[in-house]
């Protein structure tokens, strides 16, 4: 552990940008976490008097056309659609990393099946097809997890099945397999650890889509449902009040959903450069 700290700390040094995005990540999980609480408001409270007020020290981001804090509500969604990236992320990873190391460790049909199921998927287009999902199984926030995981599982699956292809037969794997060891726990020890680096660059740029993908379809009406607090539905609704001046309802959730997307893809370096074990020598 203390290792890994050291080589943490060295990743991060030399790299300020990727040192930046680390922190905003932790900013965004101390938000998730500790947003109902950090949050000066309600977010769902309405106060008809307050509706649509230019942000003042009161209101710093302004109110909607309910008079709910935009500035509460804004860090409150915080915790909604990190917690549907990671959900969603989380699952495609782990059962697209599964199908794409035992394609690419045991080819035959055990490959055909898992390439084309991938190219099935990669066929329609992504946001289309989490839409259809969605349309099909109901809005709920689980549903959006389950849609944007398919739309991410091809990703996974080819980088893993490619990866692994050309590591089966390296020395090290072979050595593994003189010594007794067995095909699922050669998988697990020997391949699995040496795939990791191209697998988190992927999860990194995974988080920012899947984040964009809650968001779009809540715009479209087909995510979240109001009154919950999320960056989608707010840009939805402060999109309708741009014309008549009232600029900050679609400004300030636009930009966070914007930031955390930026994070997620500055991020993705300094991952590969943790988990890479040739880069701790």
């Amino acid at each position: 552990m203390l290792r890994f700290a050291k080589h943490a700390r060295y990743v991060l040094s030399e790299n300020p940008v990727t040192a930046g995005a680390f922190l905003f990540f932790t900013l965004l999980i101390l938000l998730a976490v500790f947003g109902p609480w950090i949050a000066p408001h309600d977010p769902l409270a309405t106060n008809a008097s307050n509706a649509l007020q230019a942000p003042t020290w009161a209101h710093p981001f302004g109110t909607d056309h309910l008079g709910r804090d935009v500035f509460s509500r804004v860090i409150v969604a915080t915790r909604l659609d990190l917690g549907i990236a990671v959900s969603a992320v989380a699952l495609s990873f782990v059962i697209g990393s599964a199908l794409g190391c035992s394609a690419g460790f045991w080819g035959g049909w055990t490959d055909r099946i898992v390439g084309r199921v991938s190219d099935t998927i990669m066929a329609f287009p992504l946001f289309v097809l989490a839409m259809g999902v969605v349309a099909a199984l109901g809005n709920s926030v689980e549903n959006i997890i389950y849609a944007t995981a398919v739309i991410n599982l091809p990703f996974y699956a080819r980088v893993a099945r490619n990866e692994t292809s050309l590591r089966r037969e390296a020395g090290f794997v072979l050595a593994a397999r003189i010594s007794g060891g067995s095909d699922a726990r050669i998988l697990a020890t020997q391949v699995f650890p040496n795939i990791l680096p191209p697998m988190m660059v992927q999860i990194s740029l995974n988080m920012g889509w899947a984040i964009l993908n809650a968001a779009g379809l809540s715009f479209i009406g087909l995510g979240v449902r109001p009154p919950a607090a999320e960056w989608g539905i707010m840009v939805a609704e402060g999109a309708t009040y741009i014309v008549s001046g009232e600029w900050w309802l679609a400004l300030f959730p636009g930009a966070a959903l914007m930031l955390a997307v930026f994070c997620f893809n500055l991020m993705g370096d300094g991952l590969r450069d943790l988990v890479d074990p040739s880069r701790r020598t």
